[in-house]
């Protein structure tokens, strides 16, 4: 059974701990395995969540989701866009049809 990913919120108190556990002279190596990830993890997390507090947390999460909500946007509209000028390109205009149509009173 795969394990579950961590919240960020999660991740962000294990950073914390690391901390707290390496102020109190314990070393980086035995700090990470106490909060049970490996290095490349931990690493990988400071990377990303380091130094981020709960708040910086919060917005960066509302940002992502608008974020997504807004490519869906642009994609939906791009995909109408090119339904709507692919209908206009078959339209026919009045002249068109006029020239299209054979009218017995024009026939001479």
């Amino acid at each position: 059974m795969a394990t579950k990913r961590p919240k960020p919120e999660e991740i962000v108190v294990k950073l914390r701990q690391v901390e707290v556990l390496m102020g109190q002279g314990m070393p980086r190596i035995d700090a990470i395995r106490q909060i049970g990830v490996t290095e490349q993890t931990y690493y990988r997390w400071k990377k990303k969540y380091g130094g981020m507090g709960t708040e910086e947390l919060k917005e960066l999460k509302r940002l992502q989701k608008e974020n997504e909500r807004l490519r869906r946007a642009v994609s939906d509209l791009t995909l109408d866009k090119l339904i709507l000028k692919e209908a206009a390109s078959s339209v026919v205009t009045m002249s068109q049809k006029h020239s299209l149509i054979k009218s017995p009173y024009l026939d001479s």
